[in-house]
């Protein structure tokens, strides 16, 4: 239906043919809702959920779930004896769950570790509490789409596209009639995996070569340029495209070849030290350690850099993504007040019609009523979430509130710009500073009131991530002629699979080494290794808020920063989580999205087709390589907390004898050029003919 005819009258819409979906609404015999294929469902929501909480936390980023999962349940369930479609949709609608919740919590809920020391904030990083933000977070999505799904899905079937709910049903029709799709996203997967464990344990691939300029370099001191060249980072560069990886990689070079060799030239390594003291970062100037390795004796940094970068990048860093953020919500606010009021017109109207047909069976909304009551009465009576019953109970209102109206929001962003797109921090940040100035107008200014006020803009930031990929899901369904109910039962099915994995994941991936123990790491999320950017930024923004216990001459450069790439037209939020991320994490992207540009440019010269689709041969392997590795890093992860198996692990690698025998130089060399097979072999496989 064309969008004009949408405020058609009655007599001339009878004339606009009913929409017929793949399997017609009147056919009850083909399976849909069986075990097999809501264990599979499960199967994939972990695994997409728990690879979701690695990439995440090192990187910042989030690939989209549903179609991969797709593709894999295809061919899976087809070894498996054969499947219906809507097996299949059952599959990804499970399976995405993981990988939307996973994606919220990752963003907001690591900000417990960086809250104030007075707020105990840490205290509450622990399994059940993320477990129980994570579950009622994406429940809550999925109660609050139950209503929402005739006026969104249904009546405006012509206007909102849903962009990937619109792909996932091309890939599941395709997969009915038969295709090799699922062929490319395994080998990606098992080209990973390899590559991971090569890196990881036996260490013949270096993981981070890197090349630093001294910090006595007269000319140009304390500059970096290094990677860590794993397949999740190659990957997701390749899916982003060479545009969002250039915009990343450049608030890294501007941070780390820009910023770090100024800031090294003009401030002592005293003063950085006061600084890091300042932070928290270290005890005392007579302290030995610290980010950089501070050594009180010679008042100098074995890495000046890192240094720096902790003592003020990051705050600069995370002034620009909170700018980015606020720019994101203030473009998109028209699209926000009309989502509302238009989605809540429309739910009036449709609220009152009949369920006849199978198609529009969804869940009563005494469901939702009751869901929603329930939630807040289970947040006032769980003593492990911060705050009193009262305070709780307060909480719990407050969360219900905004998570309706940002996943309405949600819901309609999505259906016209697609899940990729969908400004969930915009939103987390008007959340958060709608709760804390509701804290200070009651006089809730203290640092015990910074973990409620995170708990709330955790759960709505979990609850608008589930319900934008909710709403593809749901998409994907009206398309090929699901059962709604069997798909919203499917959501809180995987909505309690992904909270079980996503706590688990967390504590695993936090768990520092008996080493780093040693040197006083409690928390590994917050180090370089998991700088979990997001997290970061939702307890600066707490705590600036309601303590005003910030820098704020750093944090207003990096605002000026996001203003000054808005106003050259560039997208501020990507580059300033380029800018707060470590070089290293964002460069090996831009590899991958320059492959993503260098293929496409010779297709486009040799006169062929270019690769659009995440059907793709590229994008099904890339999707493989972000799949793999992550993965692997997860199993390493889990393998290295038993310390007599991280003994047993540390005596396979081969690094000290490679070092020993071409320097700490070649070893770095036999890493990039293992990185560079691995792009070589990405770009040869993306410049196949895509298969069907």
């Amino acid at each position: 239906m064309k969008p004009e005819t949408a405020g058609a009258t009655a007599s001339d819409s009878k004339s606009v043919p009913e929409f017929q979906p793949y399997i017609a609404p009147e056919r009850t015999d083909v399976a849909e809702f069986t075990p097999k294929a809501i264990l599979i469902g499960v199967f994939f929501g972990i695994v997409f959920g728990a690879a979701t909480v690695y990439l995440a936390l090192k990187a910042g980023l989030t690939v989209s779930a549903s179609i991969p999962i797709a593709v894999l349940a295809i061919s899976l369930l087809k070894k498996l004896g054969g499947s219906t479609i809507l097996e299949n949709n059952v599959v990804q609608t499970i399976g995405s769950a993981g990988e939307s919740i996973a994606a919220g919590v990752v963003f907001t809920l690591p900000g417990f570790l960086f809250l104030s020391a007075d707020s105990q904030g840490a205290s509450f990083f622990e399994y059940w509490t993320i477990f129980t933000l994570a579950l009622l977070g994406g429940v809550l999505g999925t109660l609050m789409m139950v209503p929402l799904r005739r006026s969104l899905i249904v009546k405006e079937h012509g206007n909102l596209p849903y962009p990937e709910g619109a792909a996932c049903a091309s890939v599941l029709i395709a997969g009915e009639k038969g295709g090799n799709l699922a062929k490319i996203a395994f080998q990606g997967v098992g080209f990973a995996f390899v590559y991971a464990l090569l890196q990881k344990i036996v260490r013949l691939i270096a993981e981070t070569p890197a090349l630093v300029t001294k910090q006595t370099n007269k000319y140009f001191p304390s500059a970096t340029l290094n990677g860590d060249i794993t397949p999740e980072y190659l990957g997701v560069g390749y899916i982003v495209g060479p545009k969002i990886a250039g915009v990343l990689v450049a608030g890294g070079v501007l941070a780390w070849l820009g910023l770090i060799p100024l800031l090294a030239t003009l401030v002592p390594g005293d003063t950085i030290a006061e600084q890091l003291v300042k932070l928290g970062y270290l005890q005392s100037l007579t302290t030995v350690g610290g980010p950089g390795g501070w050594d009180p004796a010679t008042h100098t940094f074995r890495d000046t850099a890192g240094a720096i970068y902790r003592a003020y990048v990051r705050q600069i860093g995370a002034g620009a993504v909170a700018a980015g953020g606020f720019i994101t919500l203030i473009k998109t606010l028209p699209t926000i007040v009309s989502a509302f009021s238009e989605s809540l017109s429309s739910f009036k109207e449709g609220a009152s019609k009949a369920v006849q047909k199978r198609t529009e069976n969804d869940l009563p909304i005494t469901v939702v009523l009751f869901g929603s009551a329930a939630l807040i009465l289970v947040m006032a009576a769980l003593p492990f979430l911060p705050g009193s019953v009262l305070g709780r109970l307060m909480l719990g209102v407050l969360i219900v509130v905004f998570g309706f109206f940002f996943v309405t929001v949600a819901s309609r962003i999505v259906g016209i710009i697609g899940s990729s797109s969908n400004p969930i921090s915009g939103m987390t940040i008007a959340t958060l500073m709608a709760t804390c100035l509701i804290f200070i107008g009651i006089g809730w200014t203290g640092d015990v009131y910074q973990p409620m006020a995170l708990c709330v803009g955790g759960m709505v930031c979990i609850a608008a991530a589930n319900a934008g990929a909710t709403s593809q899901d749901l998409k994907t369904g009206y398309l090929v002629g699901a059962t709604p109910r069997a798909q919203q039962i499917g959501l809180m099915i995987g909505a309690v699979a992904a909270a079980i994995v996503i706590g688990l994941t967390m504590q695993l991936l936090d768990t520092p080494t008996a080493e780093l123990r040693a040197q006083g790491v409690e928390h590994m999320i917050g180090t370089d290794k998991f700088p979990a950017p997001q997290g970061t930024l939702m307890a600066t923004l707490i705590k600036g808020l309601l303590s005003f216990n910030l820098d704020w001459q750093f944090v207003l450069v990096g605002v000026f920063l996001s203003v000054t790439m808005e106003l050259c037209g560039v997208k501020s939020l990507s580059f300033a989580v380029g800018a707060y991320l470590p070089l290293s994490t964002t460069a090996p992207i831009f590899v991958g999205g320059a492959l993503k540009g260098l293929s496409d440019y010779m297709a486009t010269r040799k006169g062929e087709h270019v690769e659009e689709s995440e059907l793709g041969p590229g994008n099904l392997f890339s999707t493989g390589l972000v799949a793999g590795g992550a993965l692997a890093g997860v199993v390493v992860a889990i393998l290295s907390v038993n310390e007599g198996i991280n003994a047993t692990i540390s005596r396979l690698s081969v690094e000290h004898a490679l070092v020993t025998a071409v320097g700490e130089g070649g070893y770095h060399l036999i890493g990039v050029l293992a990185f560079a097979l691995m792009c070589g072999v990405l770009y040869r496989v993306s410049r196949k003919p895509a298969e069907v």
